[in-house]
């Protein structure tokens, strides 16, 4: 199995087409869409994804087993921010797409 590192790649190639770019945010690589919003980002081996906190495809990332809100400073999580682990991996691309395609 690939490594988180080599599977965000994958997801950064994927995505390009449609205007995303790699960036950093939080020190963190990330994706940005083309107006420089990140809507998507790589932090210690799990996908962090920007979907709205009310939004079906926020409580339907949350529902992924070991999924969890991203909290990058410890007690202050991040409620539109969801975290997917390496284990949920087939799912990253399509959550991603999801994160992409919603407002910022």
């Amino acid at each position: 199995m690939a490594d988180a590192g080599e599977l965000f790649g994958r997801l950064a190639e994927d995505l390009a087409p449609r205007g995303a770019r790699l960036s950093k945010m939080f020190g963190m690589p990330c994706l940005k869409d083309p107006n420089g919003k990140a809507f998507v980002g790589l932090h210690e081996g799990e996908l962090v994804v920007r979907l709205h906190r009310d939004s079906p495809e926020h409580a339907e990332a949350l529902a992924v087993t070991g999924a969890h809100l991203f909290d990058p400073m410890g007690g202050r999580p991040m409620k539109d921010w969801v975290c997917l682990p390496l284990a949920a991996s087939a799912r990253w691309l399509t959550l991603a797409e999801a994160a992409r395609e919603q407002p910022r």
